[in-house]
């Protein structure tokens, strides 16, 4: 049986909404140490931040709430595919407002982040 289904839209818009979850939660760090894959990156406007410091910057990192919208999902073969969508969070004052795209890879039996990139909305 392959990875790739039909359902597979739904399945990484849940697992995105998981991980978002997490963040609003305050424990982003300890749901990403378990769903990156080893080699995994978040990649920013002017870096790439390697899984361990990823994980260590959205532990305890916090939202109030968020949207998601305008998802896409792109296959890449039979274990991968990439979701594309866009966000608004909301933290008192601050609004962050962004393209992302999160390229899962099937493994160990789930879906897990191997990279994940964030594109300031101008």
């Amino acid at each position: 049986m392959t990875a790739i289904t039909d359902d597979l839209p739904a399945q990484l818009i849940h697992a995105e909404h998981e991980g978002w979850d997490a963040v609003c939660r305050g424990d982003g760090g300890t749901f990403y140490h378990r769903a990156m894959t080893p080699d995994g990156v978040i990649i920013v406007e002017d870096s790439v931040i390697e899984r361990d410091a990823a994980i260590a910057a959205l532990d305890g990192q916090s939202w109030e709430s968020y949207e998601m919208s305008e998802h896409r999902v792109v296959r890449l073969g039979d274990r991968a595919a990439t979701l594309v969508y866009r966000v608004r969070a909301v933290r008192g004052e601050q609004i962050f407002e962004r393209r992302l795209a999160t390229t899962y890879v099937y493994s160990e039996g789930r879906w897990r982040v191997a990279v994940h990139q964030q594109t300031r909305i101008r």
